[in-house]
């Protein structure tokens, strides 16, 4: 049973099949071939030359070659091959062959397919009438004084008579096995001329890396907008829970607050679905999404902690501050600011204090951004089994080539973090995630 199932089986007749596309795929190269073969030769009897018909068959299989050369030959291959030879669809290469080597491979996939399918489909096509008509010889007499008027006196014997639907069977079941063998040996050489090559893994790879760079980078803006907006919300509407019934007018401020802080959440929501619509890309312009230092206004009005706010030189100036910079700035302050509200212990008495500065440092000037708040709780990143929060802030820093650290000091929790001014060498959001995909 298992045996027949190898010749019969639905992976048996899927691969026969795709053999025979072969050999409707050689057929154009074949009669190229047999008129090239008459007018070198002029025989009158071309088609039925057998020996002319080898000859057209190998005039055909370089021109079949040459042919698979195409770049666009492959994924139609590829797509074939997946769906006729049960080849595990992981182990072949997506995408036109662009490299010489791909070709090369390609040519020689097309090749062998053209040349096995033809001879698959030919035989297909001659074999089973005759090894019908074989077996139908003890039954017709008809047909034994037509087929055997001019054959050897031996088949016309009774026990070759007898054996030949015997006969008949062995030949179809050849050709079955033929087919059989042939597919296996396409099947198996599927993988090497049709995987991919060592350009095509690197390109792959850079895909998967540029991919996980944008998953990445929309986590960042989530944990960071969403997630200090959280945090605000809830602390805001605990005080406010708490003195409901003796101070009117502090609620109605804790709610205004909420109000807006889920306002400009639900905008930043809003920008960074945008990203994920256009698959992380920039846009035309290669300009930052989100918001940059011109809108901590509204985001120190509302974060739900007293902050203390420095500025020293032009941070805030577009012409001076690059607008990437300037969102990751943004983010960085709101997770310190998460962070305070989380893990702190401020109050109005000893509000956070926050000093953005631009500063020049060895010869290059760069955004410097200290942020301090009173020892509480210990921050996520240093709690065991804690958040992302400056981990976050870390890898913004880095992929922009500054760096950040954070710590006790000096009896409070400091965060600091350093920028370059401009994103040199790196033009806008796109590239900062290509440097981390590469990471």
């Amino acid at each position: 049973m298992r045996f027949l199932a190898a010749l019969f089986g639905r992976r048996a007749r899927l691969r026969w099949l795709h053999l025979i596309i072969g050999g409707a795929l050689l057929m154009p190269y074949f009669l190229v071939g047999m008129v090239l073969v008459g007018m070198a030769g002029g025989g009158e009897q071309l088609f039925s030359s057998l020996p002319a018909q080898f000859v057209a068959f190998g005039l055909a299989l370089p021109m079949a070659a040459v042919t698979g050369f195409f770049a666009l030959v492959r994924p139609l291959s590829v797509a074939a091959a997946r769906a006729l030879c049960g080849v595990p669809p992981a182990v072949l290469a997506d995408g036109p062959a662009r490299t010489r080597q791909a070709r090369v491979r390609t040519a020689g996939w097309y090749t062998l397919h053209l040349a096995l399918g033809g001879i698959i489909s030919g035989a297909t096509l001659a074999l089973p009438p005759f090894a019908v008509a074989v077996i139908a010889l003890p039954f017709f007499a008809g047909l034994r004084e037509t087929w055997l008027l001019d054959g050897p006196e031996a088949l016309r014997e009774p026990w070759a008579l007898a054996l030949a639907p015997f006969a008949g069977l062995a030949m179809l079941l050849a050709l079955a096995l033929a087919a059989a063998v042939a597919g296996e040996v396409v099947a198996r050489r599927a993988p090497v001329l049709l995987g991919p090559t060592p350009e095509d893994r690197l390109a792959a790879a850079e895909r998967r890396a540029a991919d996980l760079a944008v998953r990445n980078r929309l986590a960042r803006e989530l944990h960071d907008s969403v997630g200090h907006a959280l945090s605000a919300v809830t602390l805001q509407a605990g005080a406010a829970r708490r003195v409901l019934d003796r101070d009117p007018e502090f609620v109605r401020e804790a709610l205004t607050a909420i109000e807006e802080t889920t306002r400009r959440t639900v905008g930043e929501l809003d920008s960074v679905l945008g990203l994920l619509r256009q698959d992380g890309e920039p846009d035309e312009e290669g300009t930052a999404h989100g918001p940059g230092l011109d809108a901590l206004g509204g985001l120190l009005a509302h974060c739900g902690v007293p902050v203390a706010y420095e500025r020293e030189g032009d941070a805030e100036d577009p012409g001076v501050v690059d607008p990437v910079v300037a969102r990751e700035a943004y983010r960085i302050v709101q997770e310190g600011l998460s962070n305070a509200l989380r893990h702190g212990g401020g109050d109005a008495a000893s509000p956070v204090r926050l000093l953005i500065a631009v500063r020049e440092r060895e010869r290059e000037r760069e955004l410097m951004i200290v942020m301090e708040n009173p020892l509480g709780e210990r921050p996520a990143a240093a709690r065991p089994g804690g958040g992302r929060g400056l981990r976050g802030i870390a890898e913004r820093a880095v992929l922009l080539g500054g760096r950040a650290e954070a710590g006790p000091y000096d009896g409070v929790w400091r965060l600091t973090a350093r920028l370059p001014l401009t994103t040199a060498g790196a033009t806008g959001t796109a590239a900062a995630d290509r440097a981390e995909g590469r990471r």
